[in-house]
Parts: structure tokens; C-alpha cells; sequence
């Protein structure tokens, strides 16, 4: 897990298998050597395995172990103290995954309160459901049938509503971001992620 790029493939397997072209895609800088490499290490260690899909799709993927899995706790942990460094800019190119994992991080619980909806997302090629409830926030990657609300756009233009402070109207004014459905929920919704307190910056930290 210490090689460059390994955590984050993990963190891009945490909600399913993807095939090694979607892994490129939504790691911009790794070339296809070194993901070959990191994925085969990934595996000899039994952190990952291989497997085929059935027909039609008949692809190889990629997705985690049950033991890979266990593993999200200590990503969580990795983005939330990342997070406080005062250069942290929430407005980088981010994958799906990404911030669908940050959210399953920063979930306020106190701030849902008795909170108990489905909210989708189709952020580019990617889709997902989180359903909000007891205080829980649980994540599917799957297509956003049947949702109160949902969110259609690239992940940073949804990590500027929810982390940048920026207003929902002015970003589907733009066309960055569009919303559909229980507009309080949206609301409502983006407030639900607070992040940590930044460390002194370096100059007052002497």
C-alpha cells in the first residue's frame, strides 16, 4: 500500500469492480505500466483479485477483496488528514469514486438528524445512489432509479457545492451542475459534509 498510486486504487475499487481502462481514466497521471504493475502487487498481496464478466459483457475487472475491502477505514482516515493541511484545495480534478468516498468521510450523522432519503448521481460515465437514514450514510454504485433527489454533472462542479461554498442555482446557471427533484433535500444535502479544521498555516506555525 506504500507504492505510489496503490491507496488510490483502492479507493477507486471501494464501491465495485472496474475494468483496467476505467482505473486509467479516473487516474489521470498513472501510466498503463506502472497501473499494471501496482495492480499486480495489489494482487499477489491479496488485496485485489481478478475476475471475468459473464457474457455479454465478457470483460476482465479489478474489484477489492473482502480483506481489500476492510481497508476503507484507513482511507477515510488518510482523506480526512489530508483535509486539514492549509494548502488542501477542494477545487482539483476529482474521480467519481473520490468524492463519493469523501462524503461516506465528512457524513455529519448530527447534522442528518432524523434525515432518511435516497439521493442519486450521475457524475459523467459514472452512476451512484446514497441512501441517507438512521443516522447512516450508505453508498451503491448503480443507476439512480427511484431517488428523491439527483444530482447530474462532473465531480467538481458537485465538490464546489458541497465543499467550495459555491450556490446551487449559479452552478446550474453555468450548466456545471444540475439538480432534479427535492430542491430543500438539496439543500439540505450539501451542508451534511463539514470539513475538519485546517492546521496554522506554515507562517503562524513557528
Amino acid at each position: 500500500m506504500g507504492e505510489r498510486w496503490a491507496i488510490l486504487i483502492m479507493r477507486e475499487l471501494m464501491f465495485g469492480p472496474r475494468r483496467f481502462g476505467e482505473l486509467r481514466r479516473d487516474l489521470p497521471g498513472v501510466s498503463a505500466n506502472i497501473l499494471t504493475q501496482r495492480l499486480n502487487q495489489l494482487e499477489q498481496n491479496r488485496i485485489l483479485r481478478k475476475r471475468k464478466l459473464p457474457p455479454p459483457a465478457s470483460v476482465q475487472v479489478y474489484e477489492l477483496t473482502e480483506w481489500g475491502t476492510e481497508a476503507e477505514e484507513l482511507v477515510q482516515m488518510l482523506g480526512r488528514w489530508a483535509t486539514r493541511h492549509p494548502g488542501h484545495d477542494p477545487s482539483l480534478p476529482l474521480s467519481a469514486a473520490s468524492i463519493m468516498m469523501s462524503f461516506r468521510t465528512m457524513f455529519a450523522p448530527e447534522r442528518a438528524g432524523d434525515m432518511d432519503a435516497r439521493i442519486g448521481f450521475r457524475l459523467g460515465s459514472d452512476a451512484f445512489v446514497v441512501h441517507i437514514h438512521d443516522g447512516i450514510l450508505d453508498t451503491a454504485r448503480t443507476e439512480p432509479e427511484d431517488v428523491d433527489l439527483l444530482f447530474e454533472g462532473p465531480p467538481p462542479g458537485l465538490a464546489a457545492a458541497v465543499y467550495g461554498g459555491e450556490k446551487l442555482p449559479d452552478l446550474e446557471q453555468t450548466g456545471i451542475l444540475s439538480v432534479s427533484g427535492d430542491r430543500q433535500l438539496a439543500d439540505s444535502f450539501i451542508t451534511l459534509f463539514p470539513l475538519p479544521e485546517k492546521l496554522p498555516d506554515w507562517g503562524q506555525d513557528n
